[in-house]
């Protein structure tokens, strides 16, 4: 059974990434629960309210929050009734992260799938501040759905790895069971001067290999010192559908997500995008 958590501000952005999950997962059996977390909604909008007109505005919020959950899970039912799917719509009155986080350990979450962006919809951004959030906090993988992207089958995956840190066995059996089911290739892309691979990277990368029996693996190393232009014209050249990278302490992802300002990652995500997280944060 596959456990899911979509986090919803009721935006189309929003809507298209449950439209791809029903998708990506339209022959497993799930448990989806679809979460509108509104603290920051309140907050910002009473800065200098009283406690009254606080608790009535955050009434109005939630039952407001509570009735467009309903309509996406009709509108969900209607457009994908699927037997193998349960749904459990969730309005809770907290932060997105901490919300998200205490559902992942409470139910053993396998993986959150969100939009690239939300409501605010600023094309200048790879990714929006809610979603940045869940990328670098939430100890779970996540797929963001860039708000553009119609659903197709993941045929060619790409996934950047420096082959130097241990990978989670029971994220990589997550990533097996999707690539699996669409007959899909892995692209492994390692940046590297050096001729040959030390002894921590070889037994990583042949634990990858266990891992992914029955899969097309496909291993590349290429001299560059610009990682981000050499995913994104891998992408390009290869017609990459679907991107995979491990955040961890110190890796090139951390450092992408860490950027002072987002409009500098420079790298330009146009496909589904999974962020698996290799250590817990605190």
């Amino acid at each position: 059974m596959r456990k899911i958590v979509i986090p919803t501000d009721f935006s189309e952005n929003a809507m298209n990434a449950v439209r791809y999950a029903l998708e990506l997962f339209k022959y497993e059996k799930c448990d989806v629960y679809i979460i509108n977390a509104f603290a920051d909604e309140i907050y910002d909008h009473t800065t200098s309210a009283s406690r009254d007109s606080f608790e009535k505005l955050k009434e109005t919020v939630h039952k407001n929050s509570e009735k467009q959950l309903e309509d996406i899970v009709e509108q969900i039912e209607e457009i994908s009734p699927n037997p193998r799917h349960t749904y459990q719509a969730l309005s809770i009155f907290g932060s997105l992260v901490d919300e998200t986080n205490d559902l992942v350990d409470k139910e053993n979450i396998d993986i959150v799938i969100m939009g690239t962006r939300g409501k605010t919809n600023d094309k200048h951004l790879t990714f929006g501040s809610n979603t940045l959030q869940v990328l670098k906090y939430v100890k779970c993988p996540v797929l963001a759905i860039p708000s553009s992207f119609t659903y197709k089958r993941p045929k060619r995956i790409l996934f950047p790895t420096d082959y130097l840190l241990p990978f989670k066995r029971r994220e990589l059996k997550l990533l097996s069971t999707l690539t699996k089911s669409f007959r899909s290739s892995i692209h492994f892309l390692h940046s590297t001067k050096a001729k040959t691979l030390s002894i921590r990277q070889e037994d990583n990368k042949l634990f990858l290999q266990g891992s992914l029996p029955d899969i097309e693996l496909k291993f590349i190393s290429v001299d560059a010192t610009d990682l981000t232009q050499m995913i994104n014209e891998f992408i390009a050249l290869n017609h990459i559908d679907f991107l995979v990278m491990v955040n961890s302490r110190h890796s090139y992802l951390e450092h992408m997500l860490y950027q002072s300002t987002i409009d500098k990652i420079g790298l330009h995500v146009k496909i589904p995008f999974l962020t698996m997280q290799n250590l817990q944060r605190y």
